[in-house]
């Protein structure tokens, strides 16, 4: 029989759960849903989990986020020991390359250049810095390493980000009104052509420009789509719980009584201090 001491000692921390790791992806005493998975299986489970901790955040779910970053850390450990099995890397060579690439972009915490700097500079440090990794690793084109893997809307954002910083991008907001324009008409002829390819294509343009028209203004696409999407649900509910007060439900009731409510409910949101 295996020793569960460390298994069981609850003031073990890391090491505690590197060894329930282990134990869960044994070949022969393991779990068998653990055993199964791969790194592909795993990884919509750590982007999930990572959309998770960020919803307790935006929540301020405090004592669920202890919950969330749990989950999102076990992602990480099973993740390293699927990698140990395959002899590629270990959970400390993670931790060790993490902490290396923290203490080599902070030269003014861990090193010897002035923290006498303003957020603006140290971000443009920051991104030289990053640059220089990117070169080490042959990643020679302005938008190498951008994950394929984010959300599409994030990566939309990074791409531009990163376009921008060669030069290709607008001097103000003008010309982004002026692109959305041109996109939407482009939209409505694809539309009238009922080509589907084609709506697809001109839908994708018109929120790739959506998406620049954010970063000119300042806004991340991805928070700010997230508020809304909490807004159409707050709002829904309000109106779910006005028909239910009238024994209706939203499939017995017409559009225009869901959109008086909606409205009577936007005016009373906006009133409020």
């Amino acid at each position: 029989m295996p020793d569960d001491t460390l298994i069981h000692d609850q003031s073990a921390g890391i090491e505690r759960l590197l060894e329930i790791m282990r134990r869960l992806r044994d070949p022969e005493s393991g779990c068998p849903w653990d055993i199964e998975q791969d790194f592909s299986t795993i990884a919509p489970y750590t982007i999930e989990e990572a959309y998770e901790v960020a919803d307790a955040i935006e929540r301020g779910a405090w004592d669920e986020l202890k919950g969330e970053l749990g989950d999102l850390l076990f992602q990480s450990v099973f993740h390293a020991q699927m990698a140990a099995e395959a002899g590629h890397f270990t959970f400390q060579d993670v931790v060790r390359t993490m902490s290396d690439k923290m203490v080599t972009r902070h030269p003014h915490v861990f090193g010897d250049e002035t923290r006498d700097k303003s957020a603006e500079q140290q971000t443009r440090d920051w991104e030289t810095i990053k640059a220089t990794e990117r070169a080490e690793k042959a990643q020679q084109g302005a938008l190498d390493g951008v994950a394929l893997g984010l959300p599409a809307l994030l990566r939309a954002f990074k791409l531009q980000k990163r376009a921008a910083r060669v030069g290709f991008d607008w001097g103000d907001v003008g010309p982004v009104l002026d692109k959305i324009a041109e996109e939407t008409r482009e939209l409505v002829e694809a539309r009238d052509s009922l080509d589907a390819d084609a709506i697809e294509d001109e839908f994708g343009d018109l929120l790739f420009v959506l998406v620049n028209l954010g970063r000119h203004l300042g806004v991340e696409p991805e928070a700010a789509l997230r508020r809304t999407n909490a807004k159409f649900t707050r709002r829904f509910a309000q109106i779910e719980a006005q028909l239910a007060t009238r024994g209706k439900t939203p499939e017995d009731s017409t559009l225009d009584e869901m959109d008086a409510l909606w409205n009577q409910v936007k005016t009373e949101e906006k009133a409020r201090p």
